[in-house]
């Protein structure tokens, strides 16, 4: 079994468009040998970061922070399950706090916007005189907790 993948593989395989493998590329998130025809050649263990790189993002976590991670990995052998476990560790913090979030918007953002109590003094997102504003951009309450 050819242990390289072509562009296209990989990216049937992981789901990321060839143009976005390229940019990973270009950034130093993935690693590509060349061809004689200088083709592009994607080891198969690039599955795993590609990987890797998809669920940071879905997370919130910028590429040049995922980058970062990425580069502690060892070049000369495949991540083990510690090597993984380590880099995502770092980031679970971030997936509480978006969970909570998410959990906020869940219950109250949907019954505020379908409510139909119409009156603010009830309403759990009021923020009268924008007293929040001091707080910084963006909707406070939700995005602090309430």
């Amino acid at each position: 079994m050819d242990r390289t993948l072509t562009i296209g593989d990989l990216a049937a395989r992981s789901g990321v468009a060839p143009s976005a493998l390229r940019y990973y590329e270009r950034i130093g998130l993935i690693r590509a040998g060349r061809t004689g025809g200088n083709q592009r050649r994607y080891d198969r263990t690039e599955l795993r970061r590609v990987a890797f790189i998809r669920i940071a993002q879905q997370i919130g976590v910028p590429l040049d922070e995922i980058r970062q991670a990425l580069d502690e990995l060892p070049e000369s052998r495949t991540p083990t399950k510690a090597d993984w476990a380590r880099l995502s560790q770092r980031w679970q913090a971030r997936l509480d706090e978006r969970i909570a979030l998410l959990t906020r918007l869940r219950d109250d953002l949907t019954g505020c916007i379908g409510c139909g109590c119409l009156s603010l003094r009830s309403c759990t997102l009021y923020n009268p005189a924008d007293q929040l504003a001091a707080a910084g951009p963006g909707p406070r309450i939700l995005l602090d907790g309430g």
